[in-house]
């Protein structure tokens, strides 16, 4: 008897009994941010790899668009007079910003260049952009090391495309022109969703039902073509889960939850770093071998957005950056309500 109870006091409590190790709420949010980082990252090799995939970009757009409305139809139908509330002019500056401008923008750049150029110009001058349409609107320009920080970006932009210059790449310059004007478009986005009050799911829908519905149009009067009844399968399902599932859906919700429990500007840095695994990725997924421009260019904007991203440390700095500092990058589109601010994607 003596023997058989003092044998619970000393033995450790196994199977069902045994004490369950809670995740902390820091490294849930840590994790969120890493599969986030990894989702913008895909959309920019996936913009590089539709260019030898047997899609057609009007392909990913329908998946990309059609998956997240499918997803979360229940959701949306419940949040609807919330997102027909929103107003016209917001409306519009979400839905062309990252909806189908923006992602036959940054698919036929993406052909043209590389997937580095990708992940890199599109989130990388998004700062940029923002802080030019807030000192446009009449805000402040920014200062300290926002500034250096917008700089920094431009150093490492000029860097990036220097050597298609001398001589001179067409096809280059013209993809990095494309995908220019997709970061110009990303920052319309998030100075939309600046504007919005809506929560994650109910921005997802406001540019994901719109943007299905022109690209279902645009596919049956026959304005785009498209290859989906014929493409392979495992096309398909690779795009779905990236474009569809990855980018149009996951994104924008663990981004969300990871700047809850990360807070913006941790996030923001964090996410900055989504270039730099694009470059990695890029070199065993698709084969691509890094320029020195590459290697040069890519780093020096990712620590331009970093400084960018900063946020102000006085009520009186707090200008155009704060809105740059919700739209670091990377990809794909990622809305909390907060992309909050996205990033690519």
């Amino acid at each position: 008897m003596a023997t058989t109870e003092s044998r619970p006091a000393t033995a450790p409590p196994q199977g069902a009994d045994a004490p369950v190790r809670r995740v902390s709420p820091q490294a849930r949010g840590l994790l969120a941010l890493a599969a986030t980082v990894a989702i913008w990252a895909a959309f920019a090799l996936s913009a590089r790899a539709l260019s030898t995939s047997s899609l057609l970009p009007a392909d990913a757009a329908l998946l990309r668009f059609g998956v997240p409305v499918v997803a979360l139809a229940p959701a949306l139908w419940r949040r609807r007079r919330n997102i027909v509330s929103v107003r016209p002019a917001t409306a519009a500056k979400i839905i062309c910003g990252a909806g189908v401008p923006f992602f036959l923008a940054a698919m036929y750049g993406g052909s043209l260049t590389s997937a580095a150029f990708v992940g890199s110009l599109i989130p990388g001058m998004v700062p940029l952009f923002v802080s030019g349409l807030m000192v446009a609107g009449g805000r402040g320009a920014p200062r300290g090391t926002q500034a250096a920080g917008l700089a920094l970006i431009a150093v490492g932009v000029v860097a990036l495309v220097w050597r298609h210059v001398v001589p001179v790449d067409t096809d280059v310059l013209a993809g990095a022109g494309v995908l220019l004007l997709a970061s110009g478009l990303w920052a319309l986005y998030t100075v939309g969703l600046k504007e919005v009050a809506l929560d994650p799911v109910g921005s997802i829908g406001l540019l994901c039902v719109p943007s299905f519905a022109v690209m279902a149009l645009l596919v049956l009067t026959g304005a785009l073509p498209t290859g989906l009844a014929s493409a392979a399968g495992g096309d398909i399902a690779l795009f779905l889960v990236v474009q569809g599932l990855g980018v149009g859906l996951c994104a924008g919700l663990l981004y969300a939850f990871a700047i809850r429990r990360l807070g913006a500007e941790r996030s923001s840095v964090f996410g900055s770093l989504s270039p730099v695994a694009v470059v990695l990725l890029a070199v065993p997924l698709l084969h691509e071998s890094p320029t020195v421009s590459v290697l040069v260019g890519v780093p020096v904007i990712t620590a331009g957005v970093v400084l960018a991203n900063r946020r102000p440390t006085t009520a009186a700095s707090a200008s155009p950056a704060a809105a740059a500092s919700e739209s670091v990058a990377a990809a794909p589109p990622a809305p909390v309500s907060a992309p909050a601010t996205p990033r690519l994607p």
